[in-house]
């Protein structure tokens, strides 16, 4: 089982297992054949206002991951969380994001979740 974090906008692979697209609006220029996107779980996204919030450099990277972390901790957060580690308990998953920095996003919050630590 592998779980790793992809530029939406990179083509996709062989090994990429299940596609999750894990941002909230449709990346742009991205058609969704070419996407090849599984699953798209929108609730699982921080939400509107910690996004804007996040975007507009109003706080850290910890400061973000902290409130994210508290927004998936809610009942219907948790469960698709719950049902991403399903998956990747079956096989690879790739999460896919269209962030120019997907190491300092909520990707790489969801991927520390997934992976346990």
């Amino acid at each position: 089982m592998t779980v790793r974090v992809r530029r939406v906008y990179d083509p996709p692979e062989p090994d990429d297992g299940v596609r999750v697209l894990v941002d909230r609006l449709w990346p742009r220029g991205v058609s969704k054949d070419a996407a090849r996107v599984d699953e798209w779980p929108k609730v699982l996204t921080p939400s509107t206002g910690l996004r804007r919030w996040y975007h507009a450099g109003e706080g850290s990277f910890a400061e973000f991951t902290e409130r994210y972390e508290a927004e998936l901790a809610a009942p219907e957060e948790a469960e698709l969380l719950d049902h991403v580690r399903e998956l990747a308990g079956a096989g690879d998953v790739t999460l896919l994001t269209a962030s120019k920095s997907p190491e300092e996003s909520h990707a790489a919050v969801l991927l520390r979740l997934l992976d346990g630590e």
